[in-house]
């Protein structure tokens, strides 16, 4: 693509009409659903079996610590084998997980232990699923469309993350928590139908397969010389260590300790929160090349502003609209680096571009969250919030400004792009 192009709203929903992406992103909208409405429901089944709060985060340490091993390994993987393959894989071993602990819920015979085993082995499927899922995206669509299919693939995760809790709490209302991990399961035959009917990756040159399987240590290598890539991971990386852990972790002490208020208000603010990653994740598709850095600039002047708004402990309602514009700003954040990084990849080196992607947020995320909860045991909340804001906006800021004109370009093509061309003798 030698000149920018003109993003529309009506260019960008062109990624929808038919073909690989729209049945990808359908079966998607549906197992994103199941997923979420797990995770709720694996949250309240933890909360009758204990009242400790650690054992909560030992649950999310048993997922992050495969992710934090694996994902690179899950990302050459993506590369190197056909990425449907190792989906459907996937896809099956979680079925697998989704019906057994429905069936120990439903006989009365969960324990504590079976989480954790559970959540360690849905840790080791998503170091290969979400490497894999993120380099699948951009293999569905041209080049110029990227940005519209990650934005797109973004809402529809994030819309899910609102109905699928929602209907969590009604499926375990009339049937007990058991049905929602069976639904889950079901809504992952969406996801296999879908994949079965996307084309297998085309075969590259003897070349290009054989730099799929370099080695994970080629996705570093990359990262480390291409500025712009370099800057997006360090972004993502901020973001993980400063902001996440208020949003995931903290956030329930925030409403009970800051603001006062009891669980039902705190489903509320996650739900606001969800919206604004929608609206953030809609706002993408319509951003031009030269615009990205200024808008995301703008985005961490957002979040900045909004965290060190909560720690003045707002009203309640204030605190819900400071959420949805801290959410909003971090969806589009998320999506404008994926989409950089992705542009910039060459499609041999993808997958393990993925996953280096991802472990500035996955891998951070079990060490991310004794940063800022720690600093607020030792000095207080909202003196510990103010301080992550500032920290987090001066950093961003300096990042993005020093890849400010290098990311205002279109990516190439392919990297290298001065690798000539085979002769046709030379092919045959």
């Amino acid at each position: 693509m030698s000149e920018e192009l003109k993003v529309s709203t009506r260019h960008a929903l062109r990624v929808l009409r038919a073909g690989p992406f729209r049945r990808y992103i359908i079966g998607s909208a549906i197992s994103d659903t199941g997923t979420w409405m797990q995770v709720m429901a694996q949250g309240y089944v933890m909360s009758t079996l204990t009242d400790k709060a650690i054992m909560l985060g030992m649950a999310n340490l048993a997922a992050g610590l495969p992710m934090l091993l694996l994902t690179m390994a899950g990302g050459s993987a993506a590369d190197r084998f056909d990425k449907r393959k190792i989906l459907l894989a996937t896809q099956y071993l979680q079925i697998a997980l989704a019906i057994s602990i429905g069936l120990l819920i439903m006989s009365g015979k969960i324990e504590i232990w079976h989480i954790l085993a559970f959540a360690a082995v849905l840790g080791i499927s998503n170091s290969f699923e979400m490497p894999t899922l993120n380099a699948l995206v951009p293999e569905l669509v041209t080049r110029d469309e990227i940005q519209s299919a990650i934005a797109v693939d973004r809402a529809v995760f994030h819309g899910s993350r609102v109905v699928g809790p929602s209907l969590a709490g009604i499926f375990i209302g009339a049937w007990g928590a058991a049905s929602a991990f069976f639904c889950n399961a079901f809504s992952f035959v969406a996801l296999i139908i879908a994949l079965f009917m996307i084309p297998p990756r085309s075969r590259g040159t003897a070349e290009e397969e054989k730099k799929r399987a370099s080695g994970i240590k080629d996705g570093f290598r990359y990262v480390a010389k291409d500025k712009p890539s370099l800057a997006m991971i360090a972004l993502i990386a901020a973001t993980t260590f400063f902001i996440f852990p208020i949003i995931t972790v903290m956030m329930p002490l925030y409403v009970r300790l800051v603001l006062h208020l009891g669980a039902d208000r705190l489903g509320f603010l996650m739900g606001a929160s969800a919206v604004g990653s929608v609206i953030g994740a809609i706002f993408l598709i319509s951003i031009p090349h030269r615009r990205r850095v200024t808008v995301m600039m703008v985005n961490v002047c957002v979040v900045a502003c909004a965290i060190f708004s909560l720690s003045r402990a707002p009203s309640f309602y204030v605190a819900t609209g400071l959420l949805i514009l801290n959410s909003l700003g971090l969806a589009m954040n998320f999506g404008l680096a994926n989409t950089i990084v992705q542009e910039r990849a060459p499609d041999y080196l993808r997958g393990r571009v993925s996953a280096v992607f991802m472990l500035s947020f996955v891998g951070l995320m079990p060490v991310a969250g004794l940063g800022v909860t720690g600093l607020s045991d030792l000095i207080g909340m909202p003196t510990a919030l103010a301080i992550a804001a500032v920290c987090y906006a001066v950093i961003a800021l300096i990042v993005l400004a020093r890849v400010r004109r290098e990311c205002s370009r279109p990516a190439a093509p392919e990297r290298p792009a001065a690798e000539p061309a085979p002769p046709m003798a030379a092919a045959v």
